[in-house]
């Protein structure tokens, strides 16, 4: 039997809760490594603990001088739900997005896009519009790679 490094499933919700979001310029961020790392340091500082992957947001909106702005947002869950915090960061007690395209990715980091890709190409010959947003969730490290998955929200009401 084959490997399956990329599955897909076009009907899937992403549901997140107590989540601590850290919107990241990439031009004036040290590398989300480190906003990762400051993210975990902030949760266990106000006396809860991150738990589950990282989540990362992506989104491409158009600007002014046709300039595409790419917003980046780093999610990471807690056990509990940290009231009153600082800027730069949000938080949300419950996050769910249903009707979401969704691929399992197992392999390389660096073939990730791949994931995407694939989703795409389903989308497409399936007639399936997407909204343009994604979540990567960075379920574990693999010998020799990664295990993510990923959703990209659908625009129709499936």
């Amino acid at each position: 039997m084959k490997n399956e490094k990329i599955q897909i499933n076009n009907n899937k919700t992403l549901k997140l809760t107590n989540v601590l979001i850290n919107e990241v310029d990439l031009k004036e961020s040290e590398g989300l490594d480190k906003e990762v790392l400051k993210m975990e340091n902030y949760i266990k500082n106000k006396g809860a603990m991150p738990i589950g992957p990282l989540i990362q947001y992506s989104n491409v909106e158009s600007v002014e001088n046709n300039e595409p702005k790419v917003i980046i947002k780093l999610l990471r869950q807690a056990n509990t739900y940290l009231h009153s915090v600082d800027k730069p960061y949000k938080m949300e007690s419950v996050i769910r997005i249903p009707n979401c395209m969704y691929a399992r990715f197992t392999g390389e980091e660096s073939k990730l896009k791949l994931a995407y890709d694939k989703i795409n190409v389903v989308a497409f010959e399936e007639d399936i519009k997407l909204k343009g947003d994604s979540y990567t969730v960075f379920v574990s490290n693999i010998d020799d790679g990664i295990i993510a998955d990923v959703f990209m929200e659908r625009e129709d009401d499936e």
